[in-house]
């Protein structure tokens, strides 16, 4: 994967790839406690430079819903969209509702050549929910 990304294969990046695979929307702090657990001693700024450069190459995906710090995925190649937890910040890939990629039909396009659109939910999750509930048996 990196080799066909015009990268050279090191711990590091291997790292950082398996870390976002294993941990989908992770923030880059939780990233680089991860990858210090596997590697040792590794830098933070280390860690931005791989994210960055890895971000560059299509081989992983940033997102920043509002609030929130930068988080990664490695799910990358498909028009995916997010769905936010406003209670606990939780997040969780959606597909396109309907369709192949509905949301890439702006109804203006200004000239642009649209490839990609950011669709973001916001609601809470399951466990935010419940505990938000009144008690029916006060």
């Amino acid at each position: 994967m990196l080799r066909a990304a015009d990268l050279r294969v090191t711990r590091p990046r291997l790292a950082v790839l398996r870390t976002v695979h294993d941990n989908p929307h992770a923030d880059t702090n939780a990233i680089i406690e991860l990858v210090r657990d596997g590697l040792g001693g590794v830098s933070h700024q280390a860690v931005y430079d791989v994210l960055a450069a890895l971000t560059a190459a299509g081989l992983l995906r940033r997102i920043q819903p509002l609030g929130s710090a930068a988080r990664y995925e490695s799910r990358v190649g498909d028009n995916h969209h997010h769905i936010v937890c406003r209670s606990c910040g939780a997040i969780a890939d959606v597909d396109c509702a309907v369709g192949e990629t509905p949301c890439l039909t702006a109804s203006e396009h200004h000239g642009y050549a649209i490839d990609e659109a950011e669709v973001i939910y916001w609601g809470r999750c399951p466990d935010c929910s419940t505990a938000a509930a009144p008690n029916p048996n006060p």
